[in-house]
């Protein structure tokens, strides 16, 4: 599962973090070459063309000067040319011997430079300066060397080469051309000159600059483009992990960088802790100043903490005043120091307020292996932060500031919901719950006058479990409900049957969790449970901690007037363990008042509890109200409860909770079997203290 959420995760990542701007690159490097290798095709195509067409003229010149010579085998023959046409030439044998000469012979100095390797001899193209570029290849084509032509440009050996004519600049180029000559016994070469107009160099040169600004023109806009797409990517990514509240991060980004962090190779070495850092009573502070002044708070705290983080170290805003941290330790005192200064700088962040902050911590440890560095295998982070949230939640009851550290303790406990959870339907449809009786006696005769209904899990796999184990669990997920009628009715068949069999049925009391008082019509579901089995409704006593006192006031006063109406008494377990017993007996038609066993769990010479007991008992009388004192084990304490008027005591001191048959075997015999506080107690064999504190809990 972890396996299969990590990979959902870098998915994730992947397609929020895709940058597409690689794409771009490659493309804009392509058309560049295009346009640059075409740039300079054109350009090139261009020069070789205007060469090529004025060296054409010149070598037909030159050609017709060698068919002169061979013709009349004299170099008298060219005396007739117009003068524009003359030449100088050099006629030579095969061997390179001057055989005649007309002019300066510039041949020796480029010969060797003109040697280019599979080249027809056709035509030569040199300077009188050496400067060479213009040849013909194997198939006679006219080709130019651009590498020689830009040494010569450039140079100054072109000066000299600039003539001007009817007004406008000229530029020649003087070359050599040659042709074999009497069945190719001789050679002619002829000098000629390539002339090239200013202008149309201009016009070369003007062509190849916009067509060079055009493509720089095409390239900026592609880079633009790539420039841009990469920006919005960034910001995309960044509004995708942005907190909204903290400006900061947000809880996506912490388990994505935490998970790089952690499976890195080179943070293998280190330790690190993951947290949750809640910030205490942030409801309250809402309230008392505004939600805009709680989440600048709240920015505050995240810039503190992020000022003390290192590059490895995260901290990110999960949800309301819960923050995700990840911090590197070396050893768990140093983490707990570090999180405690962290915690003293958190708590001073307004002058006016003192504020407090839980921490729940996880220590990951590193990836060491027999001393080697290894690279971490899969780390849910998800799951280490819901672990250091359940620590967190241990410091919930405290409004101060406090560090609590994740151990298998919490582990256990969170199996045993799980299972308890998993279980608890099919535990309901095979009756695995199971009705344990405490028996309640008259302090002064001794006599049974009562008894409460206690709840066991006769679990085929876990045992006996106690109320302490379940009926917690069963309060927070709603299916408290569910054992509320469960027991209310199995209670009411026991008491049925009982007086079907002739025995003196006592009233017993049940108690009905404060989940329960949410339905209006409470009190009707349990007169239609109970008149179902038609067992009589004074057999029935149902009971309310003090603590269910403090909701919806009115609609409790009216279940209760209800259930009196319909012959069911109604009582207050634990008074005295809360705050507002007085003010609950002035409002609730209340029948039976139970004490709560923390009266009798004390010294038993301390006079102020005993004045306490005896005016609670005394009032309760005065608001014509029976009064039950729970978790009594010593005969003291009966004795001084007998003296004040105690109608009923449940405790150790005269029975523990038993199961239903025992319970009818007390209800038969005329005495009393009394245990002491030393008996013996299995889990599930619990006294009225803890009888009542399971109660206590159950509402």
């Amino acid at each position: 599962m972890a396996k299969k959420q990590n990979s959902k995760r870098k998915q994730i990542s992947k397609i929020i973090k895709k940058n597409n701007a690689w794409i771009g690159i490659i493309f804009f490097l392509f058309i560049s070459v295009i346009a640059f290798a075409l740039w300079a095709g054109l350009v090139g195509a261009f020069v070789v063309y205007v060469s090529e067409s004025k060296v054409v003229g010149e070598y037909k010149v030159i050609s017709y000067m060698a068919d002169l010579y061979e013709q009349s085998g004299s170099e008298n023959s060219f005396a007739g040319l117009p003068e524009q046409d003359t030449r100088e030439y050099i006629i030579t044998d095969k061997k390179g011997n001057i055989l005649h000469q007309n002019g300066e012979d510039t041949r020796g100095e480029v010969s060797a430079t003109l040697d280019f390797p599979g080249q027809s001899s056709l035509i030569k193209a040199t300077s009188d300066k050496t400067i060479h570029f213009l040849y013909a290849d194997e198939e006679g084509e006219l080709q130019i060397n651009f590498k020689l032509f830009s040494q010569w440009f450039l140079s100054d050996e072109r000066e000299g080469f600039i003539t001007k004519e009817n007004g406008s600049s000229n530029i020649y180029f003087p070359i050599w051309l040659e042709k074999n000559v009497r069945n190719n016994t001789e050679i002619f070469y002829g000098k000629a000159f390539i002339e090239v107009r200013l202008n149309d160099a201009f016009f070369l040169m003007l062509f190849a600059l916009v067509l060079f600004v055009l493509i720089l023109i095409v390239l900026a806009l592609i880079l633009v483009n790539i420039i841009t797409t990469a920006a919005s990517q960034r910001k995309m990514v960044n509004v995708f992990f942005l907190d909204v509240v903290t400006k900061g991060h947000n809880w996506m980004w912490f388990i994505i960088r935490g998970e790089q962090v952690l499976l890195r190779r080179k943070y293998a070495r280190n330790r690190y802790a993951v947290l949750d850092l809640v910030f205490v009573k942030y409801r309250n502070f809402c309230v008392c100043h505004s939600v805009e002044e709680g989440e600048k708070m709240l920015c505050k705290v995240n810039e503190k903490v992020s000022s003390v983080l290192a590059k490895d170290e995260i901290i990110s805003h999960y949800a309301s005043a819960n923050f995700a941290v990840m911090l590197r330790y070396t050893d768990e005192a140093a983490l707990r120091e570090r999180i405690g200064k962290i915690i003293k700088e958190l708590e001073g962040l307004d002058n006016t307020h003192r504020f407090a902050f839980h921490v729940g911590v996880v220590p990951l440890g590193s990836a060491i292996e027999t001393g080697r560095r290894s690279r971490r295998q899969l780390v849910d982070l998800e799951k280490e932060y819901n672990n250091a949230c359940a620590a967190r939640a241990t410091l919930s009851d405290s409004d101060e500031s406090g560090i609590a550290f994740f151990d298998t303790i919490l582990v256990d406990e969170q199996k045993w919901i799980d299972t308890v959870q998993e279980c608890q339907q099919t535990a309901l449809k095979n009756g695995e719950f199971v009705v344990y009786y405490q028996p309640k006696y008259d302090p002064r005769t001794d006599e049974l006058k009562g008894a409460e209904a206690l709840i066991r899990w006769d679990s085929p796999e876990h045992g006996f479990c106690s109320p302490a184990k379940i009926i917690p669990i069963f309060e927070k997920n709603g299916f408290i409900v569910e054992i509320d009628k469960y027991m209310i009715t199995h209670v009411a068949m026991d008491q049925k049957r009982w007086l079907d069999q002739g025995l003196e049925c006592v009233p017993v009391s049940v108690n009905v969790s404060r989940a329960h008082f949410i339905d209006k019509d409470l009190a009707e579901q349990i007169r239609g449970w109970v008149d179902e089995i038609g067992t009589p409704h004074e057999l029935l006593e149902i009971e309310l901690t003090e603590s269910a006192f403090f909701d919806d006031k009115k609609a409790m006063v009216t279940t209760i007037t209800k259930l009196r109406d319909y012959g069911f008494h109604v009582s207050m377990d634990d008074f005295g363990s809360g705050y507002s017993s007085l003010n609950s007996l002035k409002d609730m038609p209340l029948d039976v008042l139970k004490l709560d066993a923390g009266f009798f769990s004390g010294d038993l010479d301390d006079e102020r509890g005993e004045i306490v007991v005896s005016e609670a008992i005394k009032l309760a009388k005065n608001l014509n109200m029976e009064t039950v004192a729970e978790g009594v084990e010593a005969k003291e304490q009966v004795e001084f409860l007998a003296r004040q008027g105690c109608d009923m005591i449940q405790g150790f001191y005269y029975a523990k909770p038993m199961p239903k048959d025992e319970y009818a075997k007390r209800m038969k015999s005329s005495g009393i079997e009394q245990t002491t506080p030393s008996a013996e107690k299995s889990d599930f064999d619990l006294g009225s203290k803890e009888g009542s504190e399971a109660n206590t809990e159950a509402n």
